[in-house]
């Protein structure tokens, strides 16, 4: 029990309610009597808690408010026809009973009869800079760099920087990096010393500490909520280089591309998505970490755009029944499923089986984790790749490509006259019905029995079997002998390759001891 002045909290309060119940009796018994002085008010010392105000005061002035405009045609030449945007929010986005629809319910507005000025025609024609969106932004520099999101910026002519006092600055874009959601603006005022914020160190960045989001939600100017750091290196499947600091603090529409604060008042993360079914704050929002941002922004302030090295694979995590079918020691680094034709992977001599366990020596955890090594390297820069293949470590040589800006990649099939089919065959032990696939490569998957692993993994009817353990099959008789080779090894699994018409994937499924 806490002490106060002496006396515990439980005294304190028997004490106070007596005294109360005391001077009731003597109102009730003599309404005329004096009534005694209850007892001093009951006094809690709370646990400290810490308070971001004096952070919030450091680092407003260093937030901004950003405008985009766009040049955005008319739908058609007919003056009802027009749209608004709040704050990036379409008319259709707002609720129902916002005030704004009530407004334009009352006084006329889009689809809503009633009283409007409509303007002079000219200034609405086509051509004309209109808003298309609105975000945040923080200034880098005294000189006037701003960074905020990519997703802000994108498709926009004009810029508008609006700061804390309401002071505003025309900007204009440096950069941007579509992959990492990142873009740099730059305001040109010779005269003017901008307050700017620096990027935290991100090895000391941990979960569970305090985060400070500033931005401007729904369009409504500088605001700040706070909450910690509830995960690190989240994937959201925006991207191949995600590594997103996961937040609890409240950030909504508007906050794309503002900082997230440490109690030091440096930026741990740029506030770049939500997860939310409603479209608004549910307490998880994705910010880009410090580190990334630190070496995208250098480079776009540099040259103005990213180039990153290319390795040209097609590659997917190893699992731990896929390592014991490789023989490999742990359930770590990316397999290749097919290097792309040309590509400098193809021409250094990497294959599709190899597993890829280090870059200059540094181990790779995962296909993410070598995206992200990859494209840390300038393009024409040669690497050490260490590769598993044959149940041994071996290493080539890559120089590295520039990575394309599109790498979609179209693939042309072959028209064969197909053959007759052949009987079904079984593959034992594996659940699996199979025949050779038209054309003669592989085999096609007649029928999988439910109950067996194959099954599982996901193994349909209608897919195709290409490889096992490296080692091209057009016949279970193939199968068999590359099976009975990896029991001779060991091996208490084997890695199938299929294809399937979303792509090619490895699959280790079990070899039956029998």
């Amino acid at each position: 029990m806490s002490e106060h002045n002496g006396r515990s909290l439980k005294t304190i309060l028997k004490t106070s309610t007596a005294a109360g119940l005391a001077a009731v009796m003597l109102v009730t018994a003599a309404p005329f009597a004096a009534v005694p002085a209850l007892a001093a008010p009951v006094e809690v010392d709370a646990p400290q808690v810490p308070s971001f105000g004096d952070v919030v005061e450091a680092v407003l002035p260093a937030v901004v408010s950003v405008r985009v405009q766009s040049n955005v045609q008319p739908a058609s030449n007919d003056e009802s026809n027009f749209s608004f945007n709040f704050g990036g929010r379409s008319f259709e986005d707002l609720p129902d009973d916002h005030p704004l629809k009530r407004f334009f319910r009352e006084f006329g507005g889009p689809g809503m009869e009633g009283p409007r000025d409509r303007g002079p025609r000219a200034e609405r024609g086509p051509g004309r800079l209109r808003p298309t969106a609105q975000g945040s932004g923080f200034f880098i520099s005294e000189d006037g760099y701003i960074v905020t999101n990519n997703h802000v910026i994108d498709d926009g002519q004009a810029f508008t920087i609006v700061m804390n006092d309401g002071k505003e600055y025309d900007a204009k874009l440096v950069g941007k990096d579509s992959r990492t959601d990142l873009a740099l603006l730059k305001v040109d005022s010779p005269n003017t010393k901008f307050t700017y914020v620096k990027f935290a160190d991100d090895e000391k960045v941990r979960v569970g500490d305090w985060v400070v989001a500033v931005g401007n939600p729904f369009g409504l100017g500088g605001t700040v909520t706070a909450g910690i750091i509830s995960a690190r290196g989240r994937n959201i499947g925006s991207g191949p280089y995600d590594d997103y600091l996961q937040i609890d603090a409240a950030v909504n529409r508007g906050n794309s591309g503002g900082p997230g604060f440490n109690l030091n008042g440096e930026v741990v993360g740029i506030n770049t998505a939500i997860f939310s079914p409603s479209g608004g704050n549910v307490g998880i929002a994705f910010a880009i970490p410090a580190s990334v941002a630190t070496d995208v922004i250098a480079k776009l302030k540099e040259t103005g755009t990213v180039s990153r090295g290319w390795l040209g694979v097609q590659i997917q995590p190893v699992t731990e029944d896929i390592a014991d079918s490789l023989g490999l020691a742990e359930d770590s680094g990316a397999l290749v499923v097919a290097p792309q034709a040309g590509s400098p992977g193809e021409e250094a001599g990497i294959r599709q089986g190899d597993v890829v366990t280090a870059v200059n020596g540094d181990p790779v955890k995962d296909p993410r984790d070598l995206a992200r090594r990859i494209a840390a390297f300038a393009p024409d820069t040669t690497v050490d790749v260490t590769l598993w293949r044959d149940g041994k470590a071996t290493e080539v040589k890559v120089k590295l490509g520039e990575l394309p800006a599109d790498q979609a990649a179209s693939a042309e099939t072959e028209n064969n006259a197909a053959p007759a089919p052949e009987a079904e065959q079984e593959l034992s032990g594996l659940g699996l019905s199979v025949r050779p696939a038209e054309g003669g490569k592989g085999l096609a998957i007649v029928d999988v029995d439910p109950e067996s692993e194959a099954a599982d993994k996901g193994l349909k009817s209608g897919e195709t079997i290409t490889s096992v353990n490296n080692q091209e099959v057009s016949s279970s008789a193939d199968v068999q002998k590359v099976l009975d080779q990896a029991k001779k090894d060991g091996r208490t699994r084997a890695l199938f390759q299929v294809e399937s018409e979303n792509g090619s994937r490895f699959v280790a499924l079990p070899i039956s001891q029998g």
